[in-house]
């Protein structure tokens, strides 16, 4: 059987066929149909990228520490002096487990308010 032919016989075959195929295959030569995965170092942005939930950690407050405490009243709710501890004891989270646009939201506000912001 020519290689044409197997590339015929495959294009026939149903889903399920195929499947059955591939395990068939896997058993026998004791392979996997699995694509190989590369492990690349920096691939932070890769990661980022497919995360979902992100955590906004008020890193640093900077020089206009009072901006960023009524960014942080505003964004949290808190009390004046709740934001002020937190922002204080930088660093600290404060939003967890949001999206990526409501984290980058958070993020441009704080960081236009003169804080030092990082996504987790």
């Amino acid at each position: 059987m020519s290689k044409e032919q197997i590339l015929e016989a495959i294009k026939g075959m149903s889903v399920l066929e195929l499947n059955d195929l591939v395990k068939a295959i896997e058993e026998e030569f004791g392979v996997t149909a699995a694509a190989p995965v590369a492990v690349v170092g920096g691939g932070g942005a890769a990661e980022a990228a497919e995360q979902s939930e992100f955590d906004v950690v008020l890193a640093n407050a900077g020089a206009s520490k009072i901006n960023v405490i009524k960014v942080v009243r505003e964004i949290t709710g808190l009390g004046l002096k709740e934001a002020k501890e937190l922002v204080d004891n930088a660093p600290k989270a404060l939003k967890e487990k949001v999206s990526k646009d409501e984290a980058e939201a958070v993020k441009a506000k704080l960081e236009e308010a003169g804080a030092t912001v990082e996504l987790k």
